[in-house]
């Protein structure tokens, strides 16, 4: 991003961590993920800590924790809860503070998004996030209630985070290594469209043996899954590229399992380096479709 010390949109990990960090986890199906095991509703912990910084960034340490709240079905639409908090640290001493918080809402077809992002930097309140997007033919229209009442329309090939995951998975099964997407989340003043790039690597089988194993390689319901290296990076629609070539606002990489859960995150924003370790991971009950 173009400060520092500023953390990425929700998904996540988005994956988004969004829903790209678990159960939506990552994603929303149509009828589940793609002939694969259905989205698991869970409840993730991933602990921050600093793998590397470069660039003009002088950050000596940085820690945090991602909580991670995913539920819903096929019938009643996926809900995300998500939280970072971040503490980075720089080389003259200085600590910033964020605390990014966001609930959203996504039915099962992709059509429907709901979303509410608050965050704060060292006690200091931003403007909160809040509105609502609608797929209605080749067009998005979104109402945003915050920062400021406004309504304005999207190119109809733009998803939501949930889809962006489903769509993934299902590139993943299809054998394919790319996939590009343009991503919307309502993040920053809730009218940001991102232009994604997902690289995906060879399926990892539930057998294969883990160097650093966690509650979602040892977990029972986990361990016959099958799950994709993946990288997502995010690029700012609308700016230019030079030479050519432009560089990701930030990426995300995980291991994306095929319920929608993720494990092992990697957030690259460009100047320093986060690696999240999913230190909880607990199974929710799900209601089923009447």
């Amino acid at each position: 991003m173009a400060c520092w010390f500023r953390m990425p949109p929700t998904r996540s990990l988005l994956l988004t961590v969004a829903a790209i960090a678990g159960g939506s986890g990552f994603a929303a199906g149509h009828a589940g993920a793609a002939a694969g095991a259905a989205f698991l509703a869970h409840q993730a912990l991933y602990d921050l800590s600093l793998m590397k910084s470069r660039g003009s960034a002088s950050i000596d340490s940085a820690r945090g924790r991602i909580l991670y709240n995913f539920s819903g079905s096929t019938c009643e639409g996926y809900t995300s809860e998500f939280r970072q908090v971040s503490e980075l640290s720089s080389g003259e001493g200085k600590v910033t503070l964020s605390d990014l918080r966001s609930t959203s809402w996504e039915d099962a077809e992709g059509k429907s998004y709901r979303f509410k992002i608050d965050s704060r930097m060292n006690d200091t309140d931003s403007s909160p996030v809040d509105g609502v997007a609608e797929r209605t033919g080749d067009h998005i229209t979104v109402k945003l209630k915050e920062p400021e009442a406004k309504t304005f329309t999207l190119d109809g090939a733009t998803v939501f985070p949930t889809e962006q995951i489903r769509r993934i998975i299902e590139a993943a099964r299809e054998g394919k290594s790319l996939l590009e997407l343009s991503v919307y989340d309502g993040s920053d003043n809730g009218e940001k469209v991102y232009n994604t790039l997902t690289v995906i690597g060879q399926p990892i089988s539930g057998d294969r043996a883990v160097a650093a194993p966690d509650p979602a390689t040892t977990s029972d319901q986990m361990k016959s899954l099958t799950r994709w290296p993946v990288t997502v990076s995010y690029y700012d629609r609308d700016a230019k590229a030079k030479d050519g070539e432009q560089t990701p606002v930030y990426a995300m990489s995980f291991e994306l399992f095929e319920n929608g859960v993720s494990r092992a995150l990697v957030l690259d924003y460009n100047d320093f380096v986060i690696s999240g370790l999913l230190e909880k991971f607990d199974v929710k009950d799900a209601k089923p479709c009447k």
